[in-house]
């Protein structure tokens, strides 16, 4: 059997490659860094793909099936990974396919009834949340889950407001580097901007808590509940890994008049957290000259170089570390 390791797929190449997908009813939209072939000939038998530390497009031809090709791909795509120094690696799958991938070596680390999130380190979730200690003793304990690109007056009214209404408060700032700025750069800027908040601690989420750039849609025959279930698997993660750790009784989301995704995912938080006993409290938007405050404005203003509007819109600690970091 042959076996090809690309970063393109050519035109051929590529129709063989969707015409596996979709009789392994799964959609053809490739977005990867590497892809595996392997050929029996003229005949496209496995495929698989990474996009990062996410494994994703695992097939293999209803003519091979049995011949343990799934189990080549994942070899090949874990030895792929580590040449390119990735040593934590994640998968998404079907919940019917989950016995599978953990006779090789994947972990769950939540489900719903749509997505298994799966990854290669036994326990690999419950080590990063234990490497954190808590905080808080006793009384409630409040959480706030963001991304902060950068952090704003938004952000910070919003933490304020629900320091105020918790004796202990966590602030979880999202890990992934897809964002305007690196994730270390934005968690920085999050401390900065609450360190004078004495009941406040600010943590990263590590590549638990899921984001748009990373959650895969290809194996949703539903291509308009992608964003229904992105939310609930994240949601399923905080509740059965994060909450119980930290003692978290109630969440904390600012209002969103404009962004939908995070408008549904506000509206699933208050439909699937209040059952399993976390409250969530919704804190009206921050407005600035009738405005809400918006960190895509402030990236706007910042590529702009609009320093005298951005400082209206970011806290001093803000406006100081990116003008020290990025000066003009």
């Amino acid at each position: 059997m042959d076996i090809e390791i690309l970063k393109q797929l050519s035109e051929n190449k590529k129709a063989a490659w969707q015409h596996l997908m979709q009789s392994a009813e799964l959609h053809t939209d490739l977005t990867a860094e590497e892809t595996v072939l392997l050929w029996e000939g003229h005949t496209l038998a496995a495929t698989g793909s990474r996009d990062g530390s996410v494994l994703k497009h695992l097939a293999v031809s209803p003519d091979f099936q049995g011949a343990d090709l799934t189990a080549k791909v994942l070899t090949i795509l874990r030895q792929n990974a580590f040449s390119e120094g990735y040593r934590h690696l994640f998968l998404y799958t079907k919940p019917k396919n989950e016995a599978i991938f953990r006779s090789l070596f994947f972990y769950p680390v939540a489900k719903t009834g749509d997505v298994v999130l799966m990854e290669d380190k036994k326990d690999g979730i419950a080590s990063f949340i234990n490497s954190f200690p808590k905080k808080s003793d006793g009384g409630t304990v409040g959480s706030c889950v963001m991304n902060c690109d950068p952090f704003t007056r938004g952000h910070r009214y919003l933490v304020e407001q629900a320091a105020a209404l918790c004796d202990y408060l966590y602030i979880f700032v999202l890990s992934e580097d897809k964002s305007f700025f690196p994730a270390k750069e934005r968690l920085e800027m999050v401390r900065l901007g609450t360190e004078d908040l004495k009941n406040v601690t600010v943590l990263p989420t590590g590549p638990y808590l899921i984001s748009s750039a990373t959650f895969p849609t290809y194996f949703l025959k539903d291509r308009d509940k992608a964003a229904s279930v992105q939310c609930a698997l994240d949601i399923a993660i905080f509740l059965k890994h994060f909450v119980p750790y930290f003692s978290i009784t109630r969440r904390f989301v600012g209002t969103e008049p404009l962004s939908p995704m995070t408008n549904t995912y506000n509206e699933t938080l208050k439909s699937l957290l209040p059952p399993s006993g976390v409250e969530v409290f919704e804190i009206p938007r921050l407005e600035i000259a009738s405005a809400p405050v918006s960190a895509s404005r402030v990236r706007s203003l910042w590529k702009e170089g609009d320093r005298a509007q951005l400082f209206e819109l970011v806290p001093k600690s803000t406006y100081d570390f990116l003008t020290r970091r990025y000066p003009l």
